[in-house]
């Protein structure tokens, strides 16, 4: 029965930052800017899960600021963002960790154009040349 269980999991699980320190790690990566959010990216340290064993699994965090509205508008934006990660689950890197820092423009951005513009993100902060990538 654990052996059905265990192969219905996503192989690409993520990983929810939860800790300050977490989010002041990913801030000393790389930034890429797009209309609804800034995405911060870095490689993150070895990780042990409960077995003890070495843990690959991408992180992800979500930040927005009060200056981007009230608590409703806030929440919004972070479900409407955990669900753009949600479809792009698979692009995100092991062993990386993300912070997405959302904009008000997030809530009235089509959801469509922000999973795009995420998955566009994901590709231009690990290229090589960013430049060559156009977000827009």
């Amino acid at each position: 029965m654990l052996d059905i269980l265990q192969k219905s999991e996503p192989q690409n699980k993520l990983r929810v930052l939860k800790k300050r320190a977490q989010f002041l790690r990913a801030a000393k990566g790389k930034r890429i800017s797009g209309k609804s959010f800034s995405l911060q990216m870095i490689k993150s340290m070895n990780l042990q899960n409960f077995n003890g064993k070495e843990t690959l699994q991408s992180g992800i965090g979500y930040t927005i600021t009060k200056k981007t509205g009230n608590s409703p508008e806030r929440n919004r934006i972070k479900r409407r963002f955990r669900a753009a990660v949600q479809e792009c689950a698979l692009k995100f890197m092991p062993n990386h960790d993300y912070v997405l820092i959302g904009r008000r423009s997030a809530l009235s951005q089509p959801f469509s154009s922000l999973v795009i513009e995420l998955e566009k993100s994901i590709i231009k902060i690990h290229a090589k040349n960013p430049n060559k990538y156009k977000l827009n």
